[in-house]
């Protein structure tokens, strides 16, 4: 029970606790998260999207199917909590001393890390389920967080930056477009030009 094949690249190995009521590190519903957010990354390397379920995400995980739909009430929201957690803070805000120098850092981090296959599998997986906004939300809710604090840091060394609505049009997407909707995910390089294109 709870396998499925289709030669799926695996999903990186990540646990989260957000998306539920907070408990103290290490407790058995943090334990019980852990297991859960494993079996889907396990089993999003062996099933598609549409054939996952929570029995089956229980039973890899070792726990009550009820178990899981007390946190999680959908396949769909289950994946947007283990995305959710795998796009909040694994790109570092760069502070290299000028908003250019930051953007371009920070796109040719976010390419890269969108050009892994392990997370294109979890984000397409995320927009599918959980559908296009929701999902969507979830993959760049914290891209547009750095973005913000980004231009919010130029203000105040006296810059005058674009406005944050149009830097997340011109970076976040193009990134997510091309790695969401083709077969040709951004490199650095490519990421860089859109920073040009949107500072001039």
């Amino acid at each position: 029970m709870g396998r499925c094949h289709n030669g799926r690249v695996s999903v990186s190995n990540t646990t989260r606790t957000a998306g539920v009521g907070q408990s103290r590190p290490g407790g058995r519903s943090a334990r019980i998260r852990a297991a859960v957010h494993r079996a889907v990354q396990e089993l999003l390397a062996e099933c598609t999207v549409e054939s996952l379920t929570i029995p089956m995400v229980a039973d890899r995980a070792g726990v009550h199917a009820t178990t899981i739909y007390r946190r999680w009430r959908s396949i769909g929201e289950l994946l947007a909590s283990v995305a959710g957690h795998r796009f909040s803070g694994e790109v570092v805000v760069p502070d290299t001393g000028s908003l250019r120098g930051d953007l371009e850092q920070w796109a040719a981090d976010v390419a890269t890390d969108l050009a892994d296959p392990d997370v294109l599998a979890l984000m397409r997986a995320a927009v599918g389920a959980s559908g296009p906004e929701h999902g969507a939300n979830v993959c760049v809710a914290d891209r547009r967080a750095q973005l913000a604090a980004m231009i919010e840091r130029e203000r105040s060394r006296g810059g005058d930056p674009p406005e944050v609505s149009l830097v997340e049009d011109a970076l976040l997407g193009p990134l997510y477009y091309r790695a969401t909707f083709t077969e040709r995910p951004g490199d650095p390089e490519w990421a860089r030009d859109l920073v040009a294109r949107v500072l001039g």
